[in-house]
């Protein structure tokens, strides 16, 4: 992709008339300007009232204030050591993750990523795949600024031919253009794709690499061989949150209003957002906490907290299997504004995919309802023929707590996955064995043994492009059985 600057339009009207129709819409709305709206606690609202909204709001937005935090990591501060490229800029990153990579936690480390982050404010963005062979699973996870998984091509959705996909902001009113195949809808102006190619086995890297150097992400102008459109307003982009700051500072909600400015408001919250504005959330607000009186300023706080709790109570019906991934990870229309369970996804597994893409079952309490820790030894045992059931394939992969990060471990191994069966030593009635602790569980079991960090963790089962058994539940994960101490 180019990574020269978008010309600005200054020809001929017939010239404006190609542009109209290679934008569809006008520039992008100014989201710098120093009209900008103040964010103040109407005077009439009662601190336990505050308390209320704000964890109504903090529930709301976690998971676009942690979205924005990875975004600005990858396409904006280029100081960052997980700075990816510019928007707009398609990246190509060719090897798997490793405990190395900080900036998402959860990553999966089976399949090669590359991503870009669409800025749909000027113009659309026109993704084209390359054929790729039958047997080689991918997809291109569409996902909005809310964490919503809009849209997906793949595998499973597109087939593995080829072709040209255009993924349109909210304002483009334009019409499919010829050589593309169909139309994609984002309702935020900005946005994120993230692409898996699968990678059979470690020599299978250049094979991928080829894969991944037929992707093309390009401005629908460019594509068409058309002149540039108007460049959108430049945006001033606001230093995230760190992680920890976020479960606590009240900054959080200045992140939220900065990040609101790029979501336009969706009919079925327009209640919500009034309600929100009370405390000062709004798009294109500043909330300044330092300005709250001290006892508002408590009940945000307040308010943030309360909504950890209810994250709490979300994770325990995880941990009860009560509630899936399959739950959490989705369209709009799919979540039905949920907005716990798109927290609880985004705090879990941030850019998970929805349960028709892949399934997650989590493993953070052993059979008998006790957090797993790297102190024990487990095992996980598959029944004959009850290997999980996919058409693409399936993963284990080791997580350490607090972090969510992936294990370093002697072998590199941060995963078993069902390419690795032929090297697995399976049981005698043909069923296959996992060991999942600290120590190697011996040269005979190794092939089978999925290093755990000395402390807490947690496990994900991976099952992408899942069957139908999986997705209605009538396949089921076996659980983590605490082998006794030797």
């Amino acid at each position: 992709m180019n990574a020269g600057r978008i010309v600005a339009w200054t020809k001929s009207v017939a010239s404006v008339l190609t542009l109209c129709l290679v934008t569809g819409c006008a520039a992008g709305r100014d989201h710098n300007s120093a009209a900008a709206k103040t964010g103040e606690i109407g005077t009439n609202l009662t601190p336990a009232e505050a308390r209320a909204i704000a964890k109504e709001a903090y529930i709301y937005g976690y998971p676009m204030v942690d979205s924005y935090r990875i975004q600005h990591a990858y396409f904006v501060n280029r100081e960052s050591p997980e700075f990816k490229a510019p928007w707009n800029q398609l990246r190509n990153i060719p090897r798997v993750f490793t405990p190395e990579d900080k900036a998402v936690p959860v990553p999966n480390s089976d399949t090669p990523y590359s991503m870009i982050g669409m800025d749909l404010r000027a113009e659309p963005i026109v993704i084209t795949v390359p054929p790729i062979e039958k047997e080689r699973y991918f997809s291109v996870q569409l996902i909005d600024a809310y964490t919503h998984n809009f849209a997906y091509l793949g595998s499973r959705t597109t087939g593995n031919d080829g072709g040209s996909f255009l993924i349109a902001g909210p304002g483009w009113t334009g019409e499919t253009p010829k050589g593309v195949k169909q139309v994609i809808r984002c309702e935020t102006e900005l946005g994120l794709a993230v692409f898996r190619t699968q990678l059979f086995k470690p020599d299978d890297l250049d094979q991928v690499k080829q894969v991944q150097a037929g992707y093309q992400a390009q401005p629908l102008s460019a594509f068409l061989g058309k002149p540039g459109a108007k460049a959108a307003p430049p945006i001033n982009f606001i230093t995230p949150l760190t992680p920890a700051a976020t479960k606590t500072s009240p900054e959080f909600f200045n992140v939220l209003n900065f990040v609101l400015q790029f979501c336009p408001t969706h009919p079925s919250e327009k209640e919500l957002m009034t309600r929100f504005a009370k405390i000062g959330v709004g798009a294109g607000k500043n909330f300044d906490a330092a300005q709250l009186a001290p006892e508002m300023k408590t009940a945000i706080e307040q308010g943030m907290a309360d909504a950890w709790a209810a994250f709490g109570t979300a994770k325990g019906q995880f941990d009860r299997k009560e509630v899936t991934s399959g739950d959490v990870f989705g369209t709009r229309a799919y979540l039905k504004n949920n907005y716990l369970y798109r927290m609880t996804a985004a705090v879990l597994g941030i850019f998970g995919n929805s349960k028709e893409e892949a399934m997650y079952p989590m493993y953070a309490v052993d059979a008998a309802g006790q957090k797993l820790d790297g102190a024990n030894r487990y095992t996980l045992r598959f029944a004959p023929d009850q290997l999980p059931p996919v058409h693409a394939f399936w993963s284990l992969t080791m997580y350490e707590l607090p972090s969510q990060l992936l294990v370093d471990n002697p072998l590199n191994r941060y995963l078993l996955n069902s390419p690795m069966l032929p090297q697995f030593k399976f049981d005698a009635d043909g069923g296959l064995t996992l060991y999942v602790q600290n120590a190697s569980p011996g040269k005979d079991q190794e092939a089978n043994w999925l290093p755990a960090p000395p402390g807490p963790f947690f496990m994900a089962l991976r099952l992408y492009w899942p069957k139908t058994e999986a997705i209605e539940g009538k396949w089921t994960a076996p659980p983590a059985k605490l082998e006794p101490v030797k």
